[in-house]
């Protein structure tokens, strides 16, 4: 049985510390840049990919510290992703944050994860998170293209009505809830 609980966080508001500099590092960097450009995101890592470097040069928010990983990088952090291709460094990172009380995510290891990175669908404004509970990544991404290709690039213009509608409409919440439920019955 899936428990997740699905959420969507601010990143930008937060500090957000990638411990792997290599291809793993690389993906999950390029993916929370592709959802949170604005986000301060700090790559602890003894080697770098010249990837990640091009994109620390491109953007401000983002600190490479080129150095083994070590638990005093963790000050300040509010969100840890692991991803080396040492499983002893990705389960002390794990006991660290446990111990500071800081969500983290092993790359490829669910059960050392608090969270898990969704493969994302975007159209506009609207964005759809996709998980299999950290069962298949691969079955995730393909589902995500699949709901790309049959998703209308017109979505972004009805939510732009859909938000004028709301922003004129009087009443309490519930009133509101009611009137927007009508409306958007056409969409079954």
């Amino acid at each position: 049985m899936n428990t997740l609980f699905p959420i969507f966080v601010k990143a930008e508001n937060l500090h957000t510390l990638i411990v792997g500099g290599g291809y793993v590092g690389l993906e999950k960097l390029t993916a929370l840049l592709g959802n949170a450009p604005a986000a301060r995101i700090t790559l602890v890592a003894p080697d770098i990919r010249d990837e990640i470097r091009e994109l620390a040069q491109q953007n401000p928010k983002i600190q490479l510290v080129q150095e083994p990983y070590h638990s005093i990088y963790l000050s300040d952090k509010d969100l840890v992703i692991a991803g080396t291709n040492d499983k002893a460094v990705n389960k002390q990172v794990q006991l660290d944050c446990k111990a500071h009380r800081i969500l983290v995510n092993v790359a490829d290891t669910p059960d050392l994860c608090d969270f898990y990175l969704s493969s994302v669908v975007k159209k506009g404004d609207l964005k759809i998170a996709i998980s299999t509970n950290g069962k298949s990544p691969t079955f995730a991404k393909r589902f995500r293209e699949v709901l790309e290709e049959i998703l209308p690039d017109s979505l972004q213009e009805t939510l732009d009505n859909l938000t004028s509608i709301r922003n004129q409409l009087k009443g309490d919440f519930v009133q509101k809830m009611e009137k927007l439920n009508e409306i958007t019955k056409v969409l079954r």
